[in-house]
């Protein structure tokens, strides 16, 4: 749910003596009996689908635990979703950041975008906050907080992947690599970029974007006359949605197209059968590749009546494994939630676990390579290592 935040009041000191600071302690760390947990994704704007996916997982999870009735330290708890649109954008994502430590939120999930989860880190790290992001580009975890989560493997596996798919998969030589502009789409582009030539891929054309861009006439043309037969590309579904229809217009649609983990969605499959071939490389792998994907699926489906867009079961056993860390740490103090995440191996009710190491990078992260087909992403292979 939304709830619109006031700024910071400014607080006055009092010094009471050595026994009212004891007692003011003691009260910080009491479990409060309503748990606020905030949730920064993009809520409006051309990413809306996935953030909102991302939001329902959250509230799937928490109507689910307050239902079933949750006790820390032997006080009956609420869990309460703090929801904010970062907009896509560092600096909106800086200042609903502020907001949410201004609520009094005892940890974070979010964001979804690279440089927004890198813009805001440091003010959740300022006051021990966890956040627990799906965003891929390694340098989320390389800042050092030891409040940084991530929730699924990051960009250099991704980029690995798609090396190595595109030398066993693709007889073809002549590349065209695509980005959107953003930390996620120029970092991984530039890691893929790595990968193709160790693969003896040529790429004859290179460009990048903004991550708004959905007029391709004149790339469209480029491709064409430079004989492209695949493109790797890390723009968003709604962008590679518009570059088929400007290939469409120049009658150049004989190409495989080879996309980042922000196309494997439910909109993207408006593409199946327009090319020779749609791929996405991916660390957010299908609820139904999971044991109990299933059952999360079912629950999802009859709560929103609409399919997952994106990666809601990854958001909804977050919240999970938070109130898991909670419990074991017998606290709902924001210190006490980072340090029993860093220890603990999370039970995850949909993909079955969340682990992290030292940086906060996910244990059991794997980069998947999918095709479009139909009506669905069909899985064509995995790995933890590539």
């Amino acid at each position: 749910m939304h709830k619109n935040l006031p700024r910071r009041s400014a607080l006055g000191l009092l010094t009471l003596g050595a026994i009212a600071s004891a007692s003011l302690l003691t009260a910080c760390d009491s479990t409060p009996s309503t748990i606020k947990i905030g949730v920064a994704q993009p809520l409006t704007g051309n990413l809306a689908a996935l953030g909102q996916d991302l939001l329902n997982g959250v509230n799937l999870a928490v109507e689910e635990l307050n239902k079933e009735g949750v006790r820390i330290n032997g006080k009956a708890v609420t869990f309460e979703v703090v929801a904010v649109d970062d907009r896509a954008n560092a600096d909106t994502g800086k200042e609903v950041a502020k907001q949410l430590v201004d609520a009094g939120v005892v940890a974070v999930i979010g964001h979804l975008n690279s440089g927004v989860s890198i813009a805001a880190a440091p003010i959740y790290a300022e006051k021990n906050i966890a956040q627990m992001a799906i965003s891929t580009n390694p340098k989320y975890t390389a800042l050092g907080h030891p409040t940084t989560f991530r929730l699924v493997a990051n960009d250099t596996l991704q980029a690995k992947a798609i090396g190595s798919f595109s030398a066993s998969q693709f007889k073809s030589t002549k590349y065209a690599l695509l980005d959107d502009g953003t930390p996620y789409g120029k970092d991984l582009a530039a890691g893929a970029a790595v990968q193709l030539k160790n693969a003896k891929k040529d790429i004859v054309l290179q460009q990048s974007f903004d991550d708004k861009t959905t007029k391709f006439d004149e790339l469209a043309a480029k491709l064409k006359a430079g004989s492209v037969e695949v493109i790797v590309s890390t723009l968003n579904d709604f962008q590679i949605i518009a570059l088929i229809d400007a290939l469409k217009k120049v009658s150049y649609t004989d190409v495989y197209m080879l996309g980042g983990d922000t196309i494997k969605t439910t909109l993207m499959l408006k593409g199946a059968g327009v090319l020779k071939g749609l791929y996405a490389t991916s660390p957010i792998l299908e609820a139904r590749e999971f044991t109990a994907g299933a059952a999360f699926l079912d629950k999802y489906r009859a709560k929103y009546k609409i399919e997952p867009a994106y990666a809601g079961h990854y958001t909804y056993d977050a919240m999970h494994v938070l109130a898991g860390a909670m419990r074991r740490a017998e606290s709902a103090n924001p210190k006490k939630i980072v340090e029993t995440l860093r220890k603990i191996d999370g039970y995850a009710p949909a993909t079955g676990s969340m682990k992290w190491d030292d940086l906060g990078e996910q244990r059991y992260g794997v980069i998947g390579v999918y095709s479009a087909r139909g009506s669905t992403w069909e899985s064509q292979v995995r790995s933890d290592s590539w």
